[in-house]
Parts: C-alpha cells; structure tokens; sequence
C-alpha cells in the first residue's frame, strides 16, 4: 500500500476474543501488516471483511477499482462487509505485534453474516480489515466526531451499535469536556461497558425488552433540555429512512468544522428510526443550529447492511 492512498485493506488474525458484557464482545486482531494501520481517533468508521460463504477471500478484489469488482462478485464468493468501530490500536516494535482492538454487539442465534461470524469465531481465523493508512499524510475519512474549536458542552446519544464509537469519544475528550452522553444498551448489565469522563454524566439505559430506541429518544430530549436553552425552530428535511441514507455530519469546505464556537455540539448515531426522531426534536423543535449537530443512521431495524 503506498502513501497516497487514504485507505486500504489489511489481513489479520483473531488473536483474542473476550466478553466485556453480556452484550457486547471484543475482538483482538494481530498481524504485521496493522503496523501501517491508522488511528485517527474519534468514532473512526472501518470495514471489517468477512469470509464469504463458499470461497473464503480467494475472490476478494484489492485494487483501486475493488468496489466494483466486489459488486459484480457471485453472492457464494463475495465476502460480506459490515461497518465497525476501532476501538483501539497497538502499534509495536514487533510488527507481527501490531493489533486492534474491535467491539461487537453479539446477537447469538442471529442469522446475518457478523453475527454468525462473531458467535464462531476462534483464535487463529484470518480476517481482513479496510482502514484508514498510517502513512497516509492527510485525512484519510471517516471521522463523524467534529466539534468546534471552543465547544461549551457535549451531547452525545446512541444505540449499542454507536457505543464503542462513544467509548472512544469520551476516552478522546478533555477532562475540561462538559456534558451528557446517552446511550441505550440491551440491558442494565451492559452499563458497565461504557468509561467515566469527570465532566460527561454518562446516562446508560437498559433497554430491558423497551421498543428499540424509545428509550435513547427519551433521553436525549431530557438532556437537551438540560444542557442548551430552545432556540428558534428551523425547518428539516424529512429523511424517508427505509430508502435513504440519514447521514448529515456539519463540516467546511475543508472538512473541518462548520462552526469555531458553539454552546452545544450535539454527536447522535444509531438506529436511522430513532436518530431521524431525535434530528426532528434538536433543529425542528428545539432550534439547535444544525451546524452544531451530527447524525449518523448506522443501521435500520428490519434492513441489513448492504
């Protein structure tokens, strides 16, 4: 991989796997070629490779034009790409040393590619991550988490597939930070999963057999109510979230921040349903500046990643 490319794929194998919670799994990746895996930091987004069902990677198409390739694959060698956290990254002097770290939210008995997957999977398995590149000297993409320079609090809301991102966030921010981070986990023993920050009052639901994201949407209108006085209402696009992306991440042109100062910067992933309801509370109804405000719908219920 040379140091022009922002991104590229990278094999390993399962060097560890541990039960941080009931819900939630670690899986430790090692090999050689993470030493020239980035970190960026934040809620850096990364693909996790699947083997595919009949052909493991033996069909797996690694050059500049490999989505396309990917696409036009039969569906029996086509190895499945699911979008993850990284949560930690190891670099050491050993390259075959170098790992990352990658949480997963278990679904035992579930029927998708990541689920089986992570339920079978042993130390040994190859894997194959697409990541950021070390050597690459710009921004290599992927970084939803942009405040502004002066930012007076944090709201931070998600779903379980959003917290290993918030773990990140607030092992990331200042002790100086101020604010609230509300995450929605599948029950009260998965609270544990999420870090303390000094200045970030860290609310985690069980959900408990709640409907998925009644909870997290809840929450995050209590703490917005808390954390930033309403504003004037603004007028939003409605997302029809079972045919379109809900993906709205403020930046300038150069792909920083949109804004240099803020009272509120507001970071919500998850569940596109409950994200979309939490976009119409924030810029509809409260008035938050939606320069001020991230919203990533990182899965829908009842639809598979594609």
């Amino acid at each position: 991989m040379s140091a022009q490319e922002p991104f590229g794929f990278f094999e390993a194998t399962v060097a560890g796997l541990e039960d941080l919670t009931p819900a939630m799994r670690r899986v430790t990746l090692r090999g050689c070629q993470l030493a020239s895996f980035g970190d960026p930091g934040w809620d850096q987004r990364i693909k996790l490779v699947l083997p595919a069902p009949a052909s493991g990677y033996t069909h797996l198409p690694t050059g500049g034009d490999w989505y396309r390739a990917w696409l036009d694959l039969d569906e029996a060698h086509r190895p499945p790409i699911r979008t993850y956290t990284t949560r930690a990254v190891r670099w050491e002097a050993d390259p075959n040393h170098c790992e990352v770290d990658i949480d997963m939210v278990r679904h035992p008995g579930g029927s998708g590619p990541a689920a089986r997957w992570l339920e079978s999977a042993g130390v040994g398995d190859a894997v194959v991550l697409l990541g950021p590149n070390r050597r690459f000297e710009g921004t290599p993409g992927g970084v939803d988490f942009v405040p502004p320079e002066v930012t007076e609090r944090f709201l931070l809301g998600g779903d379980e597939t959003a917290a290993p991102a918030i773990a990140r966030i607030l092992e990331g921010l200042p002790t100086s930070a101020r604010g609230i981070a509300v995450v929605e986990l599948p029950g009260h023993a998965d609270a544990s999963y999420l870090p303390r920050h000094p200045g970030i009052e860290v609310r985690a639901l069980g959900r408990q057999g709640a409907h998925h994201g009644e909870l997290l949407v809840a929450g995050v209108r209590q703490a917005a109510a808390e954390l930033c006085p309403p504003g004037e209402p603004q007028e939003v696009e409605e997302i029809d979230v079972d045919h379109e992306l809900l993906w709205e991440v403020p930046r300038h042109a150069k792909g920083g921040a949109a804004l240099k100062r803020t009272t509120l910067y507001a970071w919500l992933a998850g569940e596109a349903g409950a994200v979309r309801a939490m976009r119409r509370h924030l810029v509809a109804e409260r008035g938050i500046d939606r320069r001020s405000v991230a919203f990533m719908g990182y899965w829908r219920l009842g639809r598979a990643e594609n």
